[in-house]
């Protein structure tokens, strides 16, 4: 099992699918990580040789902000965002969705579980 920016990566798939599983690499990245170095599109992560894993492993630290780093970042952006006041931050503070969608009905992923309202009965025909 090869393991790349402290990820296990799966040996039975392709190269390409499998940098995948890291977080902030897909699908182009990959490929274009496979290109860099020079890796043909259908090996296999366990047909790869410790020297290519150490090209990949060497070429994503270099190149890309991948895993931990990534997700600090992130978080630092939302925490930026939530200490200014903005209406992004204001969204982000109270768990709504960010990017303008509707909440009215759906965005459940966002505000959670459906919580019912106390003393409201359903209307009798």
């Amino acid at each position: 099992m090869a393991r790349i920016a402290g990820v296990n990566i799966p040996t039975g798939k392709r190269v390409e699918i499998a940098l995948r599983y890291i977080h902030g690499i897909g699908p182009k990245f990959s490929k274009e990580i496979c290109a860099k170095c020079s890796i043909p599109a259908e090996r296999r992560v366990n047909q790869l040789t410790d020297a290519e894993v150490l090209q990949i492993r060497e070429t994503i630290d270099r190149d890309y902000t991948v895993e931990g780093d990534l997700r600090r970042e992130v978080q630092t952006n939302i925490k930026r965002l939530m200490d200014l006041g903005c209406y992004r931050g204001l969204r982000h503070r109270k768990g709504l969705p960010v990017r303008g969608q509707r909440t009215h009905t759906n965005a459940r992923t966002r505000k959670g579980k459906a919580v019912p309202i106390a003393g409201k009965k359903k209307a009798t025909k």
